[in-house]
């Protein structure tokens, strides 16, 4: 219902309802609950050992900022600040962060006055048989002209707080956009660098191919002119052959994986494939890690990662909601005004006696909505009960994350030491079996079995020693490294 109390009130009257109302606007409550932040539940320390260089020291957070720079990479610290500017959706992001605040000014600006301009010109002809006495006789219709400007002014009163729960929600929103955007930068960040060393690995992997291919080759003819010289059998010459092939064979498998790499690389960056293939070419080493990694302790990391703060914070905006929901329970008060000049005639518009005014307030409750209203209460608390399960969800996602990272980091290290010392000793077997070959001491076999075994090692050894540094990346990112080194760019860009 709507009372328009301009018309039902005395004008004094009037002037101390809308002081009451102007007094419980300023200093009401809101409706509905109210948000506590809350905090985390996080163990005392890692259920995993800390090994193989893991600290439960504190991380640096410039070092956690900028994580990359402990690869002492220059190629990669390169592309990491490319991808920050030119990675399609990381520019998204930032979009949705104006997109976010915007919406949140929507909402603020329900708590003032809002004033509209109108004009209008009319011209009114009337019919010359509009009267029963007009009807039969000869005359013309009368016309007139009516010329109108003003102002109209309306201001919805948040007595009960529903557009103060409103704005909450949005800035709510806004900043669970931040954390989006910040979560969005940690996995751009991370895989850069895992498509880096992806890149690198599948070079060294190629490069230990070729080289056995090379020695293949040698071995290939050395036992073919043996052969035609009558030394040995043909079984050697097949032999030497199907292992040379088969090297052949794996090289064009490396080389599109390498290709692939380096186009995902580019695109990352916001680049067309192919961009990044001349800079890429030279071959590096597969970036080391440094010998010692702080990843703190639980609480640390759930504090930092971007996904949980957004969580929180949609946690907070579903709350506010909730809030809004209820305030729909009760009244709605509306100050209403219009202030303006009405003339006939273009000459006696502006005068002052052509002025014309009005002033309302207008209240509308709404009474009897079929439930709809508490109803939507019940969908909004909803609402809030699943954003406070994904929000727990999300940290035991976290923490499972970081476990399982801190395992594969120092169990990938432990099996890159085997590895070595396994590649050793298939080299030393590999060389004794030869020199025995050529000696006439064994046969051929025993060159071929060492010789996939070499390589083979070689190929493992290769796989982990990129392993051992992609998992210290996936580290990193699991501990929410990265997001920080884009803050002032954040900032700059979502204005």
């Amino acid at each position: 219902m709507t009372f328009h109390t301009g018309t039902l009130a005395p004008r004094n009257g009037l002037i101390r309802l809308l002081v009451a109302l102007l007094s419980l606007a300023l200093a009401g409550c809101a409706v509905g609950p109210k948000y506590t932040p809350v905090k985390p539940e996080a163990p005392k320390k890692w259920h995993t050992k800390l090994q193989e260089g893991l600290t439960a020291r504190r991380p640096d957070p410039q070092t956690l900022a900028h994580w990359w720079t402990t690869l002492n990479d220059p190629v990669l610290s390169s592309l990491e600040a490319r991808a920050v500017k030119g990675n399609l959706d990381l520019k998204k992001a930032l979009a949705r962060i104006r997109e976010a605040r915007a919406l949140r000014g929507i909402e603020k600006a329900r708590l003032f006055p809002w004033l509209d301009a109108s004009g209008s010109a009319q011209e009114i002809r009337t019919s010359a048989y509009s009267t029963e006495k007009t009807m039969g006789k000869k005359r013309r219709g009368e016309e007139s002209k009516l010329y109108r400007v003003g102002f109209d002014s309306s201001w919805e009163l948040d007595i009960f707080g529903g557009t103060r729960r409103s704005i909450q929600a949005a800035q709510a929103e806004l900043e669970a956009t931040r954390g989006g955007l910040h979560d969005v930068l940690v996995s751009l960040l991370a895989e850069v660098a895992l498509n880096y060393v992806e890149v690198r690995t599948y070079q060294e992997r190629l490069r230990a191919a070729r080289t056995n291919l090379k020695a293949q080759q040698h071995i290939y003819e050395l036992n073919l002119s043996r052969y035609r010289a009558g030394l040995i059998d043909e079984l050697a010459v097949q032999q030497s052959r199907y292992v040379l092939e088969n090297t052949r064979a794996q090289i064009p498998t490396l080389e599109t994986g390498l290709e692939r790499a380096e186009n995902r690389l580019a695109v990352l960056l916001g680049e067309k494939p192919g961009a990044l293939h001349r800079e890429l070419a030279p071959n590096r080493t597969i970036p080391v890690p440094p010998v010692k990694v702080a990843v703190g302790i639980p609480a640390d990391t759930l504090r930092h990662r971007p996904d949980v703060r957004r969580a929180e914070r949609e946690l907070a905006a579903a709350t506010a909601r909730i809030g809004v929901a209820k305030s729909e329970l009760y009244p709605k008060f509306n100050l209403s005004g219009t202030i303006g000049l009405e003339s006939v005639s273009t000459g006696h518009l502006w005068e002052w006696v052509s002025r014309t005014s009005g002033f309302g307030l207008n209240v509308l409750w709404k009474i009897f909505h079929a439930g709809a209203l508490r109803q939507n209460i019940k969908v909004q608390t909803a609402r809030q009960k699943q954003a406070f399960l994904q929000y727990k969800s999300t940290i035991l996602k976290a923490l499972e994350e970081v476990e399982n990272a801190l395992v594969a980091y120092a169990k990938e290290q432990q099996r890159l030491a085997s590895l070595r010392s396994a590649v050793k000793a298939a080299r030393l077997a590999y060389e004794i079996a030869w020199d025995r070959y050529k000696a006439g001491l064994v046969d051929f076999t025993d060159v071929l079995d060492a010789e996939r075994s070499l390589q083979s090692y070689q190929d493992k050894l290769a796989q982990s020693e990129g392993a051992v540094t992609s998992n210290l990346v996936r580290l990193y990112k699991a501990l929410g490294g990265g997001w920080k080194c884009l803050e002032p760019v954040a900032e700059k860009s979502d204005k």
